[in-house]
């Protein structure tokens, strides 16, 4: 196949290329810097900075993962503009190049978050549970899965993958938090209750080329574990997989005060379960955090 990715040189494109190269597929990436595509996503990839770089070649499918980082500033209006425009806006852009196009790709497997739900408290979540839309997180999702799933009037098959908190040896979230448990200062945030919908860089890797290959799989899919577990559990797993106590509490009034909104992100959670993934038969290899942390960092990675 031929594959489009936007996104594609973050922590999950980097690795889709490397699976996907590793088949034989002709990949190109949307890159704000082009030149740097084949030293990030593989020599063979083809990098471009505009949709219409692409030309007329025969396009498969297209992965929709281009996005600003969500947690790594507060959420000033400035920040929350550029959030927007780089998921809506793009995705809007990838609507009105593909409508010029008389050739158009089988599937569009779009990015999206647990976030949609937003802060769902004690229910269990599947894709059938409605969202909370007064938070910017939720919002956020709710428009750039609303504005993907346009791609269906052009004849194209839609998947929105919902994805929760990546664990990877490199980069995202368990990179951020190392430093801190190393030094044996990590701990819950606020009362630590909430929950945390984590999947393993490899299970999102495979759950994302089954739902690309799979012909009936379309709309909204929760990528994350079948266990989620709340936040303070997360800690002593992590606090256990590095030899590090981990009872040092970020408390709330710490928190909303520093971070403003996205405080909010971090207070609450989802306890999202992956039901539409399991009733397509899609099998997790790591659906035990233990387990998952201690492949992520085995001793010669402590």
């Amino acid at each position: 196949m031929h594959i489009l990715l936007t996104g594609g040189t973050g922590l999950i494109g980097r690795a889709l290329c490397r699976r996907w190269l590793g088949e034989g597929h002709q990949l190109t990436v949307l890159s704000r810097r082009p030149q740097s595509v084949a030293s990030l996503c593989g020599r063979s990839v083809r990098g471009i900075s505009q949709f219409s770089d692409y030309g007329d070649e025969p396009l498969d499918a297209i992965v929709n993962l281009a996005g600003e980082p969500i947690a790594d500033r507060p959420w000033s209006n400035k920040r929350k503009a550029q959030l927007w425009g780089s998921r809506i806006t793009l995705t809007e852009q990838l609507l009105e190049w593909l409508e010029k196009r008389d050739q158009k790709p089988q599937v569009l497997l779009s990015g999206s978050a647990v976030g949609w739900y937003g802060d769902g408290g004690e229910r269990e979540l599947t894709e059938e549970s409605p969202p909370v839309t007064d938070d910017f997180a939720s919002q956020l999702c709710v428009a750039w899965e609303e504005t993907a799933q346009r791609a269906e009037a052009l004849g194209i098959r839609v998947v929105l993958v919902r994805t929760g908190l990546v664990l990877a040896r490199e980069g995202g979230f368990l990179k951020r938090l190392l430093p801190p448990f190393r030094l044996g200062l990590g701990g819950p945030l606020g009362n630590g209750r909430q929950w945390m919908p984590w999947i393993h860089l490899e299970d999102q890797i495979a759950l994302m080329d089954f739902l690309l290959r799979r012909d009936d799989a379309r709309g909204p899919y929760n990528a994350c574990s079948p266990q989620p577990v709340r936040n303070r559990d997360f800690a002593r797993s992590l606090g256990r997989a590095l030899g590090r106590p981990a009872f040092m509490p970020a408390p709330a009034f710490v928190l909303r005060p520093l971070l403003g909104e996205l405080a909010e992100l971090l207070l609450g959670g989802q306890r999202a379960v992956p039901a539409r993934l399991r009733a397509a038969g899609f099998t997790f290899a790591f659906t035990d955090l233990d387990m998952a942390l201690g492949d992520l960092l085995k001793p010669k990675d402590v």
